[in-house]
């Protein structure tokens, strides 16, 4: 009787799992077509994608072949094909690279370029950035920026004579059409695996990390940004005309990509303080100062800018400055993707692909020197001023950005150009750097204030100075006080805090003579133009970043020890006590965490963090710093390797008035950003608005 009982129960069994599975079995097909549908569009939709880049090469083709050969003919049908062309390039390319995130975003693994920089289990924030965390989507990037500019100059461009802005809009697309060849010919992002991986490669841990989710952008608005003031350079050339409109015009497109440099660098420089954990900011590496360079050509060109602008001078060296700024913008893109140079931040060592952005930095850079020789002599100065002047001061805040540049390249390009012709394998480091930049950074600090004191074309040096006595002796006040606290340590710090004192208390008293005199002074002052406030803060900003980097320059202190569980340690003041040590799993990481209780003189200061994360995919470690902040000091922990005697490696790093440095960085862009706002600029917009606005008379 068992047996049978046993079998109508094991019939019975059988047949309710029949009748679970028979759902999803009738579903199975639908469920496959679901999945094949999807792989189907997600193909699709790449491959439109593709498809778009090369309509979008073509569109460029024709914006910059058409409106050149309408201006140079004088034909006005010809030299409005530049306008829709830029839009609709702007919008083929924006497609482009949609389609490359939505394949990163969904992880399509048949794509070369996602399998090798992403990963399924990857947080969605990373997959994003993943899209222009890579060599080839960073160019499609570049392209969607490069187009981007051209859109908003033939949308914001209605002020700008007809043959000006056709020229301008056809040397923003040659830059284009190289770039979309490059990325055609080299970098496709685009191409296909023939068996795609189950999964992908993931992303470097090094740039999972929100600081470097958005760096890259910023970083690359500014780069391409000034692509605007060298087409507008190339443009006046070709036209043999630079007057204060165009001085006026060129001021904006220059100050947005100066802003979008500052950010991009700061937030560069902050990942690498808080995420690499070894506490600098700023290390002087090869890519560093491929962004550095551009950075201070087009500070210089700003303040050039405003003399041509203002007075029709130094037309000839503020067309040079355009044309080396985005030059130097290319020599950071030679210097990452070539792999001449070693670094960190390089996406590629591929010699072919240098080569070709060599030709390209070679045509334009070539090109727009030859004709800068050539035409040259037109750009004749209206304006005169005496050696006492604004002029002046601008001139010399000009060389010194200038040769600080050169400095930076010689340094840079050194260990390359000694391997080539001497056959000798040097490095150049830091030591160098801080030697050779610092002095021109002191002599730019001292001037900046008694450049902004200095009326326009003639100066009395003993009027425009007598207003600074007393900021002079404050500033040195403060820098003796330092000194005589600090005993036995080095000039930096005093001198730093002189500096940073100066140029404050200097924005403060050239405010102050801006509102005049007699009553309503406060009233005056908030009413002051964009450019006015914009100059304050930026040059505000620049003193506390100076204050910053002298103090963790100066004063930065740093212990090494074995630290065991609930056992108390003294570091610099600070009493600090090991908590625990535990192992924790993250989305697609292995972390070792530590806490650490900090105190100081009894009080309970902070229970810090520090982590180092292991990535099983990519096989790399990274590091998590733990950090406390406030204006006087970062107090800076990382915690190391388990050590065989017991206990666990722990650094620890003092660093006085860091947090000034981001503070400085930030009032620097923020400055920048006063200055859009001037009312010249919505003046412009507006008179553009209208006049596309405008009914016609019947």
């Amino acid at each position: 009787m068992t047996i049978p009982r046993f079998r109508t129960g094991a019939r019975r069994n059988k047949a309710r799992g029949l009748r679970r599975i028979a759902p999803i079995a009738r579903g199975l097909p639908n469920l496959i077509g679901t999945a094949a549908r999807d792989g189907y569009v997600q193909r699709m939709i790449t491959e439109l994608g593709h498809f778009a880049l090369m309509l979008a090469f073509g569109v460029a083709l024709v914006q910059m072949i058409v409106p050149m050969v309408g201006a140079a003919k004088g034909w006005p049908g010809w030299m409005a094909v530049a306008e829709p062309a830029a839009m609709v390039q702007f919008v083929l390319i924006a497609a482009s690279f949609g389609a490359l995130t939505w394949a990163f975003v969904t992880s399509d693994f048949s794509l070369a370029v996602v399998v090798a920089n992403s990963h399924s289990l990857k947080p969605m924030i990373y997959k994003i950035s993943g899209t222009w965390g890579n060599h080839e989507g960073s160019m499609l990037l570049w392209v969607l920026i490069v187009a981007l500019f051209g859109a908003m100059a033939a949308w914001f461009g209605g002020q700008l004579p007809e043959s000006l802005r056709a020229r301008v809009l056809a040397v923003q697309a040659s830059i284009g059409v190289a770039f979309m060849a490059f990325i055609l010919l080299t970098s496709n992002p685009f191409s296909r695996l023939a068996v795609p991986p189950f999964d992908g490669q993931d992303l470097n841990p090094l740039l999972q990390d929100p600081g470097l989710a958005f760096h890259p952008p910023f970083l690359y608005l500014g780069y391409v940004g000034l692509s605007m003031a060298f087409s507008f350079a190339v443009a006046a050339l070709i036209e043999g005309r630079v007057d204060a409109a165009w001085g006026r015009w060129v001021r904006p497109w220059t100050l947005a990509a100066w802003v979008f440099l500052t950010i991009g660098i700061a937030l560069g420089s902050w990942w690498a303080y808080y995420e690499l954990g070894w506490g600098g900011f700023w290390f002087w590496d090869p890519v560093e100062n491929a962004s550095f360079m551009p950075w201070l050509l087009a500070a210089a060109l700003l303040h050039s800018a405003i003399v041509v602008e203002k007075r029709e001078a130094l037309k000839s060296w503020t067309i040079l400055l355009a044309i080396l700024a985005f030059g130097f913008s290319l020599i950071g893109t030679f210097i990452v993707r070539s792999g001449l140079l070693t670094s960190v931040h390089a996406f590629a060592n591929d010699p072919e692909r240098g080569v070709f952005i060599l030709a390209i930095m070679a045509f334009f850079m070539g090109g727009a020197l030859i004709l800068f020789t050539l035409r040259a002599g037109a750009m004749e100065a209206k304006g005169v001023f005496a050696l006492a002047s604004r002029e002046s001061a601008l001139v010399v805040n000009n060389l010194l950005l200038a040769v600080s540049c050169f400095v930076v390249f010689v340094g840079t390009m050194w260990p390359l150009l000694a391997e080539m012709f001497f056959d000798r394998k040097l490095s150049v480091g830091p030591p160098f750097f801080d030697a050779a930049f610092t002095p021109f950074m002191v002599l730019l600090g001292i001037a900046l204030p008694i450049g902004s004191a200095m009326p326009w074309k003639r100066a009395s040096m003993k009027r425009a100075l007598y207003p600074l006595r007393y900021a002079f002796v404050a500033a040195v006040a403060i820098g003796g006080l330092v000194w005589a606290m600090q005993t036995g340590r080095s000039l930096i710090g005093p001198v730093g805090m002189f500096l940073g004192a100066w140029i404050l208390m200097g924005v403060v008293i050239d405010l102050a003579q801006r509102t005049g005199r007699g009553p309503n002074r406060l009233r005056r002052l908030f009413r002051l133009p964009g450019a006015d406030w914009g100059k304050a803060t930026a040059h505000a900003g620049l003193g506390i970043t100076m204050i910053g980097v002298a103090g963790i320059y100066a004063w930065t202190v740093e212990d090494i020890r074995v630290a065991r569980i609930d056992v108390p340690f003294e570091v610099y003041g600070y009493d600090m006590t090991l908590r625990s040590v535990t192992r924790d799993e993250g989305p697609n990481y292995v972390a070792t965490t530590a806490v650490i209780d900090v105190a100081q003189d009894g009080k309970f200061i902070a229970t810090l963090a520090p982590e180092k994360r292991f990535y099983p995919v990519a096989q790399m470690p990274t590091t998590e710093a733990a950090i406390h902040q406030n204006l006087r000091r970062d107090l800076y922990l990382v915690i190391g390797d388990e050590q065989e005697g017991g206990g666990w490696a722990v650094r620890t790093y003092i660093k006085a008035m860091t947090t000034w440095i981001w503070v400085g960085s930030a009032l620097m862009a923020l400055g920048g950003f006063f200055s859009l706002l001037d009312r010249r600029f919505r003046v412009a917009v507006s008179a553009r608005k209208t006049r596309d606005d405008a009914v016609p008379a019947e």
